[in-house]
């Protein structure tokens, strides 16, 4: 039997805009969990370039590739990813500790944010203390909270009831506008899309449409 080479991603070119709520959708095993973790520099491709700024990413070694993302990218996850150690607090504050920002301002950061999505009340629960929903909430504060230039979403709702899932997408999309951050978020789900500026639907790889969405916000 003969082999076949077989692709995660192919033939794919797309230019994603300052401030744009991009949405990258489609099924399982079509590729945009791939696209989005070599927009972010934690996969790199086999071929072709993925420029930030004037930074191709492609080109940097992991020291370099390190420094870029804890300078520039917030990440939100679809199983939130928090320290079950630590209060949301703390889960939002970590990250600030690694550009040696001092404690005094990087816990009123941390405090502020919680507040503006929230959870003012809930700065010292631990994650088992916390729903679903706030869960995410904490994790949307920590990407959002020292103002990168870019946040990952990657099926930010998937574990989230329908209810919930609207105003975590309400949330995420006008944290996105207020500070004009890039927002890419992946999803299977066509409701979550429509918060999108564009959606690029995947398909085995490949790109098969992109096209301006509703913002229902």
């Amino acid at each position: 039997m003969g082999s076949e080479n077989v692709f995660a991603l192919n033939d794919i070119n797309l230019d994603i805009y300052k401030g744009e709520i991009l949405c990258l959708l489609g099924t399982s095993g079509s590729g945009k969990s791939t696209l989005l973790n070599m927009m972010a520099g934690l996969e790199k491709p086999t071929e072709g370039e993925i420029i930030v700024g004037k930074l191709h990413l492609e080109k940097l070694n992991e020291e370099k590739i390190t420094k870029f993302r804890q300078l520039n990218v917030g990440f939100v996850f679809q199983s939130y990813n928090l320290i079950s150690t630590l209060n949301a607090l703390e889960n939002v504050s970590l990250g600030m500790t690694f550009k040696g920002i001092p404690r005094k301002v990087r816990d009123k950061a941390a405090k502020d944010i919680l507040i503006k999505v929230g959870l003012g009340d809930r700065l010292y629960h631990k994650p088992n203390e916390l729903s679903g929903g706030q869960q995410q909430r904490v994790s949307i504060a920590r990407a959002f909270v020292d103002k990168p230039t870019l946040v990952f979403a990657d099926e930010p709702t998937g574990n989230l009831d329908t209810n919930t899932s609207f105003e975590i997408m309400d949330l995420m999309c006008s944290m996105a506008k207020r500070y004009n951050q890039t927002l890419v978020i992946v999803t299977h789900d066509v409701e979550t899309s429509v918060y999108a500026d564009r959606v690029v639907e995947l398909r085995d790889g490949k790109i098969v449409k992109i096209e301006d969405s509703k913002v229902r916000m």
